[in-house]
């Protein structure tokens, strides 16, 4: 027979146990950060810097190595390309690598929405959930000379969409990428804000 005295320490025992497993389970529902639920590109390296000065007009080399993480089978290409924005500038976006990511992702949407190419790299990708790829860019890029009229705002930004490839009336073969809209892909794309010598808006 149970007494009175034994049955209070097995059930203080139940009671804590059954504590800890609602303190445990409550644990494993908290639903990870979106930097890890969705796709997301980060730069390893870079020759260029958030703020970085670049000389209007003139060729700069750019190299930047990038890794994706995937979430889910996505197929398409990276790209890390320089763009210029003739209506958003460095006040009208929040785009650096220690930033909230999906304040930066939803940015670089808008900045890839208003602005020209002013140099690029592709690669080819094909990524499944938990694959981490290392892609090294290398190209040439021309920040818009003083007085250009995409002069507002400069930027390097990296990330995936799909892409086409076609052939240059000059016989060059080259690939039009249409980028995966951030929210609808589930993609956080990766850039920093530039600046070029010598221009008051920058």
């Amino acid at each position: 027979m149970t007494t009175a005295t034994t049955a209070r320490p097995v059930r203080a025992r139940r009671l804590a146990l059954l504590l800890t497993g609602a303190i445990l389970i409550g644990g494993c529902f908290d639903e990870p950060k979106i930097e890890d639920r969705w796709t997301r590109v980060d730069v390893a390296g870079s020759n260029l810097t958030t703020n970085q000065m670049l000389v209007g007009g003139a060729a700069q080399p750019i190299v930047v190595s990038a890794d994706i993480t995937y979430r889910r089978i996505v197929t398409g290409f990276a790209v890390a390309e320089l763009r210029a924005s003739s209506s958003l500038g460095p006040a009208d976006v929040a785009l650096s690598p220690q930033g909230p990511r999906l304040q930066m992702a939803q940015d670089i949407d808008r900045v890839l929405a208003n602005s020209v190419t002013r140099g690029r790299a592709t690669r080819a990708v094909t990524g499944w959930d938990h694959l981490i790829q290392h892609i090294d860019f290398a190209f040439t890029g021309t920040a818009p000379a003083a007085g250009d009229s995409t002069s507002t705002g400069l930027f390097l930004v990296c990330y995936i969409g799909s892409g086409e490839k076609v052939r240059l009336p000059s016989g060059v073969d080259s690939v039009v990428v249409t980028p995966f809209g951030s929210q609808t892909y589930q993609i956080l794309p990766v850039g920093v804000e530039l600046r070029v010598a010598g221009t008051g808006s920058f």
